[in-house]
Order: structure tokens, then C-alpha cells, then sequence
């Protein structure tokens, strides 16, 4: 399966880290930046589209600023971004033109894919970069994110650009041979070379520490791996020392991990329910409501609810958590959390009286907005 997809992509997402990037030392590697570009070009001249998420713009941004590491107060961390995003996508643009491609830089928040409208008109940009030849280079746009409204790292972002162009195979160059049975920095360690199904198992897998410039660890790449599956593509995971290990993926070869595409990818709407719209509070439901949502797909009413935690509105999406408080499902609600809180426990028949003019729907969050995580 894994080369026969490989083989089969038209559209590809690929992204790269801050320590590929950086050569592990602060500044950019123009030279691994060149060698990156000559990959991606012979891709497209053998037809595919290709979209760049890439990592480094802080890392590029402390040499010219005189920085030796990585700062922690939030506005050197944007400062830094602000020049070496110049680097970058200067360093980008000169080595595509090389090859007579146009490059599209795109900077995104979370708070600019969470509203629904502006999460269609990213993918609007997206795509119509890549159908008119053009090179999307995405990034976030780190000179204005705070922690409320970052994606926390690109491997997620990666994943939510992999949904948004319904591409069909994600890259995600590293610094590692792939995802390992253990800590490869603790000793001995295997390469998992495919994965089926996102397990427990597979989340202890995750070492979780990423280097001293990035921002990302195994584990976020196991939650990119789920993004990008439940949205129907194959994600592979390999060292990226080498670009052209870009190359021999797309060939149907090379090493690393990969991860199969779900056989029944989450439908657009769902995805961005799921996976890119900010979560604003939470629902708790008792065992009987869990296992009707979850076993016959049913909406969540009101009689199955047993509280709320953080203040939400309706029209908001909230997860959906089970009696010991872990969260599977996430969906938008009908009411407010005050409502809910005056409905919970009750039965549809009673919500008229119950909320007066303020009742509007039987259910808290319908079947249609639910999805599963």
C-alpha cells in the first residue's frame, strides 16, 4: 500500500523543520535550502503540485539579530521571526526561480482557520496557487501569534494545509530515521516502518522532545499523522538530512514511517469541527449518552448531560467527554453553557418550559456537528 500511494500522489504537502533548516546552529542553510528546492522542482516537472510548510523563521532570525539561542520572552521570539522570515522566503524565491517557479508566501494564525469563512478562503489561495504552477510556502505567521491563537507547531499546521488541499500524501522531513519503538537518544531503538491505526501503543511510542530551536517532538507528529489521516491522506514521516529523500518516498522507496490514510476520511465540514476550530468549552455526558453517540451515531440530548466546564455560546464548538472527563467527540452547540446547565438531565419534552423563548432545538449538539475523535 505504502508505495502504491506514494507512487499514486498528485498533490503533495511536504514539510520541513527548524533544525534541518538550521543546520542545528542558529542562522539558515542555504545550502540545504537549494538542495530542498532542486527536490521539489523535479516533482512538479513530473506533474505534481507541491505545497512547502516550513519551520526556521525564528532560527533565521538570530544570527541577524545577534542572538546565539533561542529567546524566551515572547517579543524577542517575535522579533527574531520577523527578520527571518524575510530570510527565508528571500532564500525560497531565489532557488525556485532557478527553476522557473513562482512562490506564494502564505502566513497563518489559528484564529485565521478557525471562522469558517476564512478557513475556505485559505484553502481558496491554496489551491489556486498550486493550479496555477505556483509553489505555496506556508508558514505561521509567528511576528503576531500568541499561545491563544498559535497551532502550536507545524507539524499540525502541515496536517491542517494537507486537509485544506486535499492533498494526497503529507511529508514530514525530520531529524530522526522515524517514529521508534523508544527514545532512539536512550539507546537501541526500531524503526516502526507502518501504521495502521493510531493506538495507545503508538502514542507511547512518542519521545516527545524536540530540539533546542524547534517547537515540535514526536508527539506532535503523532497528532499530525491523525489529522492528516482522518483527512484521507498517507502521512510518512522520514529523515530529512537528505531532501531527496522527498524524491525516493514519491518513488515508491526509502526508509522512515508511514502512516495509512483512513479508509473513510472525515468529510471537509467534520474535519474542520474536528481539528481546526478552536474548542471553546466542554460537555460531560453520562456512560448511556457516550455509548449512544459513539455506537449508533446519535445527537447528544440534553437527559444524557452531566455538566459543563469553561464558558462557551452557542454556535461554538465544545468537546464532548466521557464520566472520567476525556474528551471523545467535539461538535458545535445549540445553547449557551448557561442553557445547557438549566437543561441538563432533562427530557426534550420538558426544554420548552425549561428555557422559554430561549428553547430553539431537542438536542445539544446534533448528529450532523458531532464528530468523533
Amino acid at each position: 500500500m505504502r508505495a502504491e500511494i506514494a507512487r499514486a500522489a498528485r498533490r503533495v504537502v511536504v514539510k520541513v523543520g527548524t533544525s534541518l533548516l538550521s543546520g542545528g546552529g542558529p542562522g539558515l542553510d542555504e545550502g540545504y535550502v537549494r538542495r530542498l528546492v532542486e527536490a521539489l522542482a523535479l516533482e512538479r516537472r513530473a506533474g505534481r503540485e507541491v505545497a512547502l510548510v516550513t519551520s526556521g523563521a525564528i532560527g533565521a532570525g538570530l544570527a541577524p539579530l545577534g542572538l546565539s539561542s533561542r529567546p524566551r520572552s515572547l517579543r524577542h521570539l517575535q522579533a527574531a521571526a520577523a527578520v527571518g522570515q524575510v530570510s527565508i522566503i528571500n532564500a525560497y524565491e531565489r532557488e525556485f526561480r532557478r527553476h522557473g517557479l513562482a512562490v506564494g508566501q502564505v502566513l497563518l494564525t489559528r484564529d485565521g482557520v478557525e471562522h469558517r469563512g476564512r478557513y475556505l478562503n485559505a484553502r481558496n489561495t491554496l489551491v489556486t496557487l498550486m493550479e496555477e504552477g505556483a509553489v505555496p510556502v506556508v508558514n505561521e505567521n509567528d511576528t503576531v501569534s500568541v499561545d491563544e491563537i498559535r497551532f502550536g507547531d507545524n507539524d499540525t499546521l502541515a496536517a491542517l494545509v494537507t486537509k485544506l488541499v486535499d492533498a494526497d500524501v503529507m511529508i514530514i522531513l525530520t531529524d530522526v530515521e522515524g517514529l521508534c519503538t523508544s527514545d532512539p537518544r536512550a539507546g537501541e531503538a526500531e524503526v516502526v516502518a507502518e501504521v495502521a491505526d493510531i493506538t495507545p501503543e503508538i502514542e507511547r511510542c512518542a519521545s516527545g522532545a524536540g530540539s533546542a530551536l524547534g517547537s515540535g517532538g514526536m508527539v506532535t507528529k503523532i497528532e499530525a499523522a491523525r489529522m492528516a489521516t482522518s483527512a484521507g491522506a498517507g502521512m510518512f514521516l522520514v529523515n530529512g538530512a537528505d531532501p531527496g529523500a522527498v524524491n525516493r518516498v514519491l518513488a515508491g522507496e526509502g526508509g522512515g514511517t508511514f502512516f495509512r490514510p483512513r479508509k473513510d476520511p472525515m468529510e471537509a465540514r467534520k474535519f474542520w469541527i474536528a481539528f481546526a476550530s478552536a474548542r471553546s468549552g466542554a460537555v460531560r455526558v453520562n456512560e448511556g449518552a457516550r455509548r449512544a453517540i459513539v455506537e449508533r451515531g446519535t445527537s447528544l440530548l440534553p437527559v444524557g448531560v452531566l455538566g459543563t466546564s469553561g464558558g462557551f455560546a452557542k454556535g461554538d464548538t465544545v468537546g464532548i467527554l466521557d464520566e472520567q472527563g476525556r474528551e471523545f467527540a467535539r461538535g458545535i452547540s445549540y445553547y449557551d453553557s448557561g442553557e445547557v446547565e438549566r437543561i441538563r438531565g432533562r427530557r426534550t419534552g420538558d426544554l420548552a418550559e425549561v428555557l422559554g423563548a430561549d428553547y430553539c432545538e431537542d438536542e445539544v449538539v446534533h448528529r450532523d456537528n458531532l464528530v468523533l475523535l
